[in-house]
């Protein structure tokens, strides 16, 4: 059995409506037995590549193979060995746990006794015993999720494709569902999860890949991706948006890293830490600005992403750069 779960050799899709290219020649490698993550902004092709993945759509060009199986010349083989957990609970309301479960059983051809036996081993291990016998209508928002995480896994699926799977919980939740697929991966399953929580992804992605507009624009672990921001990242605070444009052009020469701007928050990857956070606040004393805050800290996924592409991950808004950067 090869080491690499899932295969993809130059992707690309493109949409005729709009003349979209939502994937742009991707390829990459999914070790077995651990969490890939899919970082990347609303419309970088993430959701694409999973529905290639899972054969719900088909690439316009380039290879994809999932446990030994390419999508497009073998997807019922495909269908067999994965689960899919979209960005929204897909499971029946109207149906209890026990019963959404039994019916996914059903509509993949599986055996009635392992069905049965897989539902109440799901159920106990989601904390869904209780709630087996009840309308899904009355889960609440985690409950539902747990479900629909439960109903992926119904076939013991060796490659699992979680999409944004924690969008909508609450924080409590959400930690419940990561120590769930911590326990699914040290099981054996292969998890890909595209996220846009920059903190799930840190806690659960041994490797991650950053896409924005259709392309990988770097890749790598998580703290290798941290090094290229540099050791420490300044924080400075100012009371208006015109203070904070005139420090960035005072504290440039402190960094070979270029500041970004948020409002009134200056941020400048630097290496020196203390030393050069004095440096810079001689430097704005001098100018007559002072700053109404200061931090020192270590870089963060998010700051890795905003270097890389100018926005943050949760959404297109972009982030300014400072001036000649």
């Amino acid at each position: 059995m090869s080491d690499v779960a899932v295969e993809v050799r130059d992707l690309t899709r493109s949409f005729k409506k709009g003349g979209v290219q939502a994937l742009k020649g991707v390829s990459l490698d999914v070790p077995r037995g651990q969490v890939f993550g899919l970082l990347g902004p609303n419309g970088s092709g993430k959701t694409t590549m999973v529905r290639i993945l899972s054969t719900i759509l088909a690439p316009t060009s380039g290879t994809a193979v999932v446990d030994g199986y390419n999508v497009a010349t073998h997807p019922q083989e495909v269908r067999r060995r994965i689960g899919l957990a979209g960005q929204y609970a897909t499971v029946d309301e109207n149906l209890t746990g026990l019963e959404n479960l039994t019916m996914i059983g059903a509509l993949n051809h599986l055996d009635k006794g392992f069905v049965a036996r897989r539902s109440r081993e799901l159920l106990g291990e989601f904390n869904l015993t209780d709630a087996a016998s009840r309308s899904v209508k009355t889960y609440s928002g985690g409950m539902r999720r747990r479900l629909d995480l439960a109903a992926a896994l119904v076939g013991h699926p060796p490659v699992l494709f979680l999409d944004e799977p924690t969008t909508g919980l609450d924080p409590q939740s959400r930690q419940d569902l990561w120590s769930i697929i911590e326990g699914l991966v040290e099981q054996g399953t292969t998890v890909l999860l595209t996220t846009q929580y920059l903190e799930e992804a840190d806690r659960l992605a041994k490797l991650l890949v950053v896409l924005n507009r259709g392309e990988i624009i770097a890749q790598g672990t998580s703290a290798e991706l941290k090094e290229q921001l540099g050791a420490t990242v300044l924080s400075l605070s100012f009371s208006t948006v015109d203070a904070a444009s005139r420090a960035v052009e005072i504290i440039r020469p402190l960094s070979p890293k270029s500041p970004v701007v948020e409002g009134t928050v200056v941020d400048l990857p630097v290496e020196g830490g203390p030393a050069t956070a004095a440096e810079a606040l001689r430097r704005l004393d001098a100018a007559g600005l002072a700053p109404t805050g200061l931090t020192l800290r270590e870089p963060s996924l998010d700051d890795v992403f905003v270097s890389l592409t100018g926005h943050r991950v949760e959404d297109d808004t972009p982030v300014r750069p400072g001036r000649n950067s």
